[in-house]
């Protein structure tokens, strides 16, 4: 069995990066970076930049997009970082929930443990 992205002809992924191995060194993405398109897809645009400005309409995570396209995370990072250049994408990271209260989980435990 093969895994998308692993087996695709080494060229092609060549090809989509124009030769480039690693996006910019300032590129804000990781697995769970939150991508949302910021315009549709143009005529004579890459076909997978286009692919990610309709898949990204609604924030969709980097690992996501990876896996719709079927491309390496690395490589779509790349594609990321060239539709974020342009500013036809937006990036964030999720928001991040303040743990509750030490105390309010002391309670929940030991209310738990009374079950």
């Amino acid at each position: 069995m093969s895994r998308p992205g692993r087996d695709d002809a080494p060229d092609r992924l060549y090809t989509l990066t124009g030769g480039r191995s690693r996006s910019g060194p300032d590129a804000p993405f990781d697995l769970v970076t939150l991508v949302v398109a910021e315009c549709d897809p143009v005529v004579g645009m890459q076909s997978e930049h286009a692919a990610i400005l309709r898949l990204a309409q609604r924030p969709t995570a980097v690992v996501e997009i990876a896996a719709e396209l079927r491309l390496p995370v690395s490589i779509t990072k790349i594609l990321l970082s060239d539709l974020l250049a342009a500013g036809r994408v937006s990036a964030r990271h999720p928001h991040h929930s303040a743990l509750p209260d030490p105390d309010i989980l002391e309670q929940v435990l030991v209310g738990l443990r009374n079950l």
